[in-house]
C-alpha cells in the first residue's frame, strides 16, 4: 500500500510540474528563524538555452502578519553568462493605504509573485547567477519566511 501511495504523490507531482511548460526557474529558499539578514543574499542559478525567446521574471516573497512595512527594498544581483555583473535596487508594495496586505493569505502567511522584468532577453545561453539581498533599514527583517525568484517564457497575449 505504501509503495502505491508513493507511486500516486509522485504522479501527482509530475503532471502538476509538467502544466507549468512556461517555467525555467521557480524556487524559493527559506529563511532561517524567519530573519533575513541583509549580508545573508539568496543565491539562486539560471540556466538559459534559447536566447530567441523573450522571459518575465518574478520575485516570490512569503511573509506573516506581523511584518511591521507595507512595502519591502530588495537589492537584486545578477552575474550574467558573459560573467558581467550588475545591481538594482526595487521596491515593491506589500499593503495597500489601509494596511490591508496584497499577497495571498492563508491564516497569517501571505504570497507574493512580485513583477520584476516583463518581456526581457537573455543575450547569451549559459549559466545566470541572481542573489536577493533584503535592503531595508533593519540589518535584521523579521518575519519574512521564504524569498526566490521565478523566471517563466513570455506568452504574448496577441492573436
Amino acid at each position: 500500500m505504501k509503495k502505491v501511495g508513493c507511486i500516486a504523490l509522485f504522479l501527482i507531482g509530475f503532471f502538476l510540474s509538467s502544466c507549468d511548460k512556461q517555467r525555467i526557474v521557480d524556487e524559493n529558499k527559506t529563511i532561517e528563524g524567519d530573519a533575513w539578514y541583509y549580508k545573508n543574499p539568496l543565491p539562486f542559478d539560471v540556466i538559459i538555452n534559447d536566447t530567441n525567446k523573450y522571459y518575465n521574471m518574478y520575485v516570490n516573497l512569503r511573509l506573516d502578519a506581523d511584518y511591521k512595512y507595507s512595502n519591502i527594498f530588495l537589492m537584486l544581483h545578477k552575474t550574467d553568462a558573459n560573467k558581467n555583473k550588475s545591481k538594482e535596487r526595487i521596491e515593491f508594495t506589500l499593503a495597500d493605504e489601509t494596511g490591508q496586505w496584497l499577497g495571498n493569505g492563508l491564516g497569517d502567511v501571505y504570497d507574493y509573485q512580485l513583477p520584476t522584468y516583463e518581456k526581457i532577453k537573455f543575450n547569451k545561453t549559459g549559466n545566470y547567477h541572481y542573489e536577493l539581498e533584503q535592503n531595508m533599514r533593519d540589518d535584521t527583517l523579521m518575519h519574512i519566511k521564504a524569498a526566490g525568484i521565478r523566471i517563466e517564457e513570455w506568452m504574448s497575449t496577441e492573436k
